[in-house]
């Protein structure tokens, strides 16, 4: 594939850009309160269209990440950054949006020996005392295998899990940074076990030299520890230092991998070019809990 073609973006890459109040109001309140998000670190072509819903994924731990994936736009280096006043900045600001579905992720923190676990569990509690009505997601790094790390986040008790695969078995070392296959697999398997009725979730994206049936593979894998939400969306170069885009996938391609994943038994499966870990999750979750009653009835 030529440079030309790897930069030429088909018609169906569309992004809404919506700057209204919305939008403007939770950049504004973001900056007051000293708080980052993944929408703007990671690039997400969804700002527009979720800032606008007032829905956002809060990214904790400050905004330099110890590894430096090759899809990831996330700054990388080493962070000085922990403030444990952080879970209740963010409650308040989850408070403030009236939010009645919450996700958190991170950075990965690999110069902490919990990875960060200990602030994620005090964000999660923070943010139930202030909404208890609203559900709780957590994307969390693999903290490097930690198991007590991984059960500390687990006894708090979010209303999901979600820790992504990324990639497919043979392209993962060369996409992620010191993160395994094995591992992100491992850790569903571990949250399921620790927490069985919460349910657990993984994304991949698409475009980066996969085939077609390790695609399938990946979500067999998934489903073999439980993993019960699905996310698959198109891999976009954040900038020209980052992986080529080897293939833009057709909507109808997405469509037809949402019902394989269905076939599958993931509860939820959202599927789409523009579609990252956290688009339209509070879809998910109602999903989920809709699965998980019928299994306990």
């Amino acid at each position: 594939m030529t440079t030309e073609q790897r930069e030429r973006k088909p018609e169906w890459i569309k992004i809404k850009l919506t700057t209204g109040e919305n939008y403007t109001e939770i950049k504004n309140m973001m900056r007051s309160k000293t708080l980052h998000t993944v929408c703007e670190e990671a690039r997400c072509p969804n700002i527009y269209e979720c800032w606008a819903n007032r829905t956002a994924t809060f990214m904790i731990l400050g905004d330099i990440c110890t590894r430096a994936c090759r899809f990831c736009a996330v700054n990388t280096g080493m962070p000085t950054e922990l403030d444990l006043k952080e879970p209740e900045r963010v409650a308040e600001s989850a408070e403030q949006m009236g939010l009645k579905h919450c996700v958190v992720t991170s950075v990965a923190r690999d110069d902490l020996q919990d990875g960060g676990a200990m602030i994620f569990a005090e964000t999660v509690k923070a943010i139930r005392r202030r909404l208890p009505f609203c559900s709780v997601e957590v994307l969390i790094p693999d903290f490097m295998g930690n198991e007590d790390a991984l059960r500390v986040v687990m006894d708090a008790k979010p209303d999901i899990l979600n820790h992504n695969v990324e990639t497919v078995e043979r392209l993962s070392d060369r996409v992620r940074a010191k993160a395994k296959y094995d591992r992100t697999l491992e850790l569903l398997r571990r949250a399921k076990e620790m927490q069985p009725q919460i349910p657990t979730k993984s994304s991949i994206m698409l475009g980066v030299g996969e085939e077609w049936d390790e695609i399938l593979k990946t979500m067999d894998d998934l489903r073999a520890v439980d993993c019960n939400i699905l996310t698959i969306g198109q891999y976009l170069q954040p900038t020209k230092k980052h992986l080529n885009v080897e293939k833009y996938y057709h909507p109808d391609e997405f469509a037809k991998l949402k019902e394989e994943g269905m076939k599958r038994g993931f509860s939820h499966v959202e599927s789409g070019p523009l579609v990252r870990s956290s688009y339209h999750a509070h879809e998910q979750v109602q999903s989920a809990t809709k699965a998980t009653a019928a299994q306990q009835a």
